[in-house]
């Protein structure tokens, strides 16, 4: 298998497009090299198998997921970090969709379903880890609730955006928040 780490980050991302746009039964290793305009055979040469290569988006899509710093920059208000979050998402609606589409292909490949839980489970913790150290309002629990809405809010807003338009997003978030993560009282 060839090491070329350019390369390889430039496969998965034309994996990912093709995984948006055509869904799984569409990504193939030629078409992965036809949207990344390299020679016919050369993803054959980066993955092994169509397998190795889902599993291989799967973390391509956390490295191009992953927050700018300046994202996190405090002080720390969690509606902001959220409609942050939101922002990257509609940014990198992509990577979002082909996420969407792996978790869809996780139901027919077994194996790929247990890379999945491994690797969601790993971003969950490290999500309500990072939440409660940077000392926001809210417990453990609290935390997954707004993981779980949030991540409906961005399947909608992602998939049937006009469904929302009465609903506006900063005003969900703003009562997501208030809800799901209140201030501790101050006894």
């Amino acid at each position: 298998m060839r090491q070329n780490p350019q390369r390889r980050a430039a496969l998965l991302d034309a994996a990912i497009e093709v995984l948006a746009r055509e869904g799984s039964r569409g990504l193939t290793l030629r078409a992965v090299d036809a949207e990344a305009a390299v020679p016919t055979g050369t993803a054959s040469n980066y993955f092994a198998n169509r397998a190795q290569l889902l599993v291989q988006i799967l973390h391509r899509t956390r490295e191009r997921l992953v927050p700018e710093p300046a994202d996190l920059a405090g002080p720390f208000d969690t509606r902001v970090l959220l409609g942050r979050l939101l922002e990257r998402m509609r940014r990198e609606r992509s990577v979002h969709i082909a996420m969407l589409e792996l978790r869809l292909e996780g139901l027919r490949r077994p194996e790929l379903q247990a890379e999945l839980a491994v690797f969601q489970s790993a971003e969950l913790e490290a999500n309500i880890d990072w939440h409660m150290e940077a000392g926001l309002p809210g417990d453990r629990q609290g935390v997954v609730l707004v993981y779980l809405a949030m991540l409906g809010l961005i399947v909608d807003d992602l998939t049937a955006p006009a469904m929302l338009e009465a609903h506006p997003v900063e005003g969900l978030i703003e009562t997501m928040v208030e809800r799901l993560l209140p201030q501790k009282s101050a006894d």
